[in-house]
């Protein structure tokens, strides 16, 4: 197997972090790859603010609605708080040119997706989360109105390496020519 996919199929989502700080040049490495992720147009719509401050990453817990990752909010020795750009990605001369509009969310998940696997080819663990409070966290980080806070991404070295999740077979959600037509090899 080649190492792209070795590194996709044994990244986790890790909750659980030791506590020893991340070195500089690796959060550079993960803000290079994102860097370089693609995006609508080149757009380029996220933006992130790297937090390392434990009395607004406690603050910033307060917001998150009770679910395994809220402790990492704060146990993570940085949380990365990932914002995307309004009417930016899927505009072509400030006009929503998608069925679905603003494509923000599309890149800014291709971003999260390349920090992530650069993160696990380092050594690093991160777990995306989306269930908070997106207003009150906007307003602790003061993102600007022209941009929404989507994700937090606590990040550091895991304190243990869980099992893989189940996965459907590739057979069961491809189709050919047309949808319900599946694969079957």
């Amino acid at each position: 197997m080649n190492d792209f996919m070795q590194l996709l199929k044994t990244r986790r989502s890790i909750r659980k972090f030791q506590d020893k700080p991340v070195p500089k040049d690796m959060i550079d490495t993960l803000f290079e790859a994102v860097k370089w992720s693609q995006s609508w147009a080149n757009t380029q719509c996220w933006e992130i603010i790297q937090v390392t401050d434990r009395s607004i990453r406690e603050k910033i817990q307060e917001a998150v609605v009770k679910n395994p990752a809220t402790k990492a909010i704060v146990d993570a020795p940085v949380l990365l708080a990932l914002c995307a750009k309004k009417n930016s990605s899927g505009f072509y001369s400030g006009v929503v040119t998608t069925k679905f509009g603003d494509w923000m969310l599309f890149d800014l998940g291709i971003a999260t997706q390349s920090l992530c696997l650069a993160a696990h080819s380092l050594g690093l663990g991160t777990v995306v989360v989306g269930l908070y409070d997106h207003v009150k966290v906007s307003e602790i980080l003061k993102v600007p109105s022209e941009y929404e806070q989507v994700a937090l991404i606590p990040l550091g070295f895991p304190a243990k390496d869980p099992s893989p999740p189940n996965r459907r077979d590739v057979s069961e959600f491809i189709h050919t020519d047309s949808f319900g037509i599946m694969n079957n090899g």
